[in-house]
């Protein structure tokens, strides 16, 4: 735990200087923003290790992440928004046997959310492109996802169901199916409790070295003086994988 706790602070100072400094602008901008449709969103986060649906993605290391995000409104009248986003994190994926070269990963993704009529149902519906600068082509690393998710706010917590598909999973391993089914629960003013239970299958877990497993996540967040923070417990149905074992792992963020 005491390797843990060390390999957080590292990614969290790592993260603060993303933001720490801001230096003054000399020059009028070229475009004025306010005649750009839409709201432009950014955010930075250091983690004590980077978990991608229960697997370790960092080595048991820690991962400085970020991303920005565009927004703009399509149909007000009926709720319905479009987004564009991009987001990174540093990998390492060699406990995993796969030396291929990849120490990013960069998702590209994009979408369209709204209500459903007058049910107090949102849904969303996207696509998430994973891309793996440095990686060796061999390894078909590079995949596309579509997805979908439908949400509901109870007033006391909100559900959410999601399903995400690849027609060419991670390292060629085939068809891929990622159903998910998340609580958020408010504790006071202060704290959220989420959760949530996801299976992964895998066409050819030969080829991906993983069978289909089951996923369990478990988060408390919270907000302080302006940055976002979380502890995490995750868990996998995976036997005798360290990159898939329970672990317990916290990060801090902030967004702009």
């Amino acid at each position: 735990m005491a390797l843990k706790i060390k390999a957080f602070i590292t990614a969290a100072a790592l993260a603060s200087t993303l933001f720490v400094v801001s230096l003054p602008s000399r020059a009028d901008d070229l475009l004025d923003p306010k005649k750009i449709p839409g709201t432009f969103t950014a955010n930075v986060w250091g983690v004590s290790e980077y978990f991608f649906r229960g697997i370790s993605q960092t080595d048991d290391k820690p991962a400085v992440q970020g991303g920005f995000d565009y927004t703009v409104d399509l149909m007000k009248s009926k709720g319905v928004s479009g987004y564009l986003g991009i987001w990174g994190s540093n990998v390492d994926f060699n406990e995993a046997g796969t030396t291929n070269g990849a120490t990013l990963e960069s998702d590209w993704y994009g979408g369209l959310r709204g209500p459903l009529l007058s049910t107090g149902v949102n849904w969303d519906v996207g696509f998430i492109y994973y891309w793996y600068p440095g990686a060796l082509g061999s390894l078909h690393e590079n995949y596309v996802e579509g997805k979908i998710a439908l949400s509901y706010d109870w007033g006391f917590m909100t559900t959410i169901a999601s399903y995400n598909y690849s027609p060419d999973f991670f390292d060629a391993s085939g068809d891929a199916h990622y159903p998910k089914f998340e609580v958020d629960v408010p504790i006071g003013k202060y704290f959220t409790l989420s959760g949530y239970v996801a299976r992964q299958y895998i066409e050819d877990n030969a080829r991906f070295a993983l069978p289909d497993y089951n996923e369990y996540n478990v988060k408390l967040a919270t907000k302080l003086a302006g940055f976002d923070m979380f502890v995490a417990y995750t868990a996998t149905s995976i036997d005798h994988v360290d990159a898939a074992g329970d672990m317990v792992y916290m990060g801090v963020g902030r967004s702009f």
